[in-house]
């Protein structure tokens, strides 16, 4: 059985830092695309980073990027997502998502993703 949980959020001012964590179990296949994705109220759920498990490529949405790095610990079965600089606008919940192997087009998009984590809030005060 598939699991993932989520760690790491809180409240902080513009400006901070946090840093969430994923552990992942149950999981067979060695290749696959893992992802943060985020959802504030009333909105979509966008993704914010992925990475390879294999190779470790990552890529980040736009609005991140310079600001967020996403990273994996094979050995602990962890993923984490370093964010800086943080800002108003990055508050919302961050879930953890993993699938199998597809291009970047494909896993940069919450809906072939099948499993996922229970989230964990990231809140950010001007």
């Amino acid at each position: 059985q598939v699991q993932l949980v989520e760690s790491g959020g809180g409240s902080v001012q513009a400006g901070g830092s946090l840093r969430l964590s994923c552990v992942a179990s149950g999981y067979t296949a060695s290749n696959r695309c893992m992802g943060w994705f985020r959802q504030a109220p009333g909105k979509e759920r966008d993704w914010v980073a992925i990475i390879y498990t294999t190779g470790g490529w990552t890529y980040y949405a736009d609005s991140v990027k310079g600001r967020f790095t996403i990273s994996q610990d094979n050995a602990k079965n962890t993923l984490y997502l370093e964010m800086n600089s943080l800002k108003p606008e990055d508050t919302a919940m961050y879930y953890c998502a993993a699938r199998d192997f597809g291009m970047v087009a494909t896993c940069t998009r919450a809906l072939g993703y099948k499993d996922w984590g229970q989230g964990t809030q990231v809140t950010v005060s001007s």
